[in-house]
């Protein structure tokens, strides 16, 4: 039994069953024992591998796309480059190596990560040690400036709660102790007033995710957006409108089940990009967008042609392996979808265009 297992088991067997959402936040960011909290998730030694973990060509290409929206936007003297859940800071160095030569982009830019992993935060110092990059815990104390942001897996590692529609309302999926084990059961039927709008499009059976931190988040970046300028772009797996069971744990790169052993996997669930559009009512927001569109509107392929040309052997099949995978409609291309913020009355970010 994990440490963070013993400590659920007591804790439900004392004050009864916790939410799916409860349980994903004590999985996932326990002090001692939380699965971000302890480890470096990423990479083939990991438990799943990110786009910019894949190819130096996602980063730089949205390192482009924020620049070109800095520069549409009057080029301000001073301005915030954020990333929210940055990783190893793989995709901000791709970013800044990218807008080197943008001329005056790095001299404006000052450099802040909201992150929560201690682990992660000196991954993040290594790389990124030349930009003087400054830490925070939430987005609300980022400096009162224009925002260029970016969040690439992000929000689907946020909890949410789960939802069966039942002929009596709605049976939320609960978390309890049983045996020996954590085991997951449905509540007793009860209306829910944040899906009464749901009545009309699901049928008895039907689950709905609900993620209650994505819209404060969303409109905390919204509201400086609106205020000062800039845009913020958010990659992730997911889609317009949640439906179904999404809930899920990756080990070793593999499917498990997610209540065997909390803290040792990581916990997902689909995004709702509906909810987060509807939340960010102070800006405009593109259209969704899946990933492989959206990159190769950018012009992600000569750009994998260009780097082809110093490749052969296994390094060139690798690198063609990794256009595949992030752009291909059957990989990454069109589960993974991308939207951006930006304000009303300013040109969309490039490539996300109306």
């Amino acid at each position: 039994m994990t440490a963070l297992k013993d400590i659920l088991a007591r804790q439900i067997s004392a004050t009864g069953p916790i939410t799916l959402a409860e349980y994903m936040t004590q999985c996932l960011l326990h002090p001692a024992h939380g699965y971000y909290t302890t480890r470096d998730p990423l990479g083939a030694d990991g438990d799943f591998t990110t786009a910019p973990e894949i190819s130096q060509m996602f980063g730089e290409l949205i390192g482009l796309c924020l620049a070109q929206s800095w520069l549409d936007q009057g080029a301000a003297s001073r301005f915030t480059l954020a990333e929210i859940g940055p990783g190893r800071g793989t995709l901000m160095a791709d970013i800044l190596r990218a807008t080197r030569s943008v001329p005056g982009f790095h001299d404006a830019a000052d450099l802040h990560l909201v992150e929560a992993s201690p682990t992660l935060q000196a991954s993040q110092a290594q790389r990124l040690s030349a930009f003087t990059p400054k830490w925070h815990d939430t987005i609300a104390a980022l400096p009162d400036a224009p925002l260029f942001l970016v969040a690439n897996e992000f929000f689907d590692a946020l909890p949410v709660r789960q939802f069966t529609r039942d002929a009596k309302g709605w049976r939320e999926t609960m978390v309890a102790w049983q045996g020996d084990s954590l085991v997951a059961g449905l509540s007793d039927p009860a209306p829910i007033e944040a899906l009464d709008h749901r009545l009309d499009d699901t049928t008895e059976g039907e689950a709905v995710e609900l993620c209650a931190p994505a819209a404060p988040i969303t409109a905390e970046i919204a509201d400086r957006i609106a205020a000062h300028g800039g845009a913020a772009l958010f990659f992730d797996y997911g889609g317009w409108h949640s439906r179904g069971d999404t809930f899920q744990a990756l080990e070793a790169h593999t499917p498990v089940d997610p209540f065997a052993n909390p803290g040792q996997a990581d916990l997902t669930a689909h995004v709702d990009f509906e909810a987060i559009a509807k939340a960010a009512t102070a800006t405009s927001h593109s259209q969704l967008i899946a990933q492989g569109v959206f990159l190769e509107r950018l012009g992600i392929t000569a750009r994998a042609q260009s780097l082809a040309n110093a490749l052969s052997g296994p390094a060139l099949e690798s690198h063609i392996a990794a256009h595949r995978r992030l752009t291909h409609p059957e990989e990454m291309g069109s589960l993974f979808k991308t939207l951006a913020l930006f304000p009303k009355g300013a040109p969309p970010p490039p490539g996300y265009d109306l």
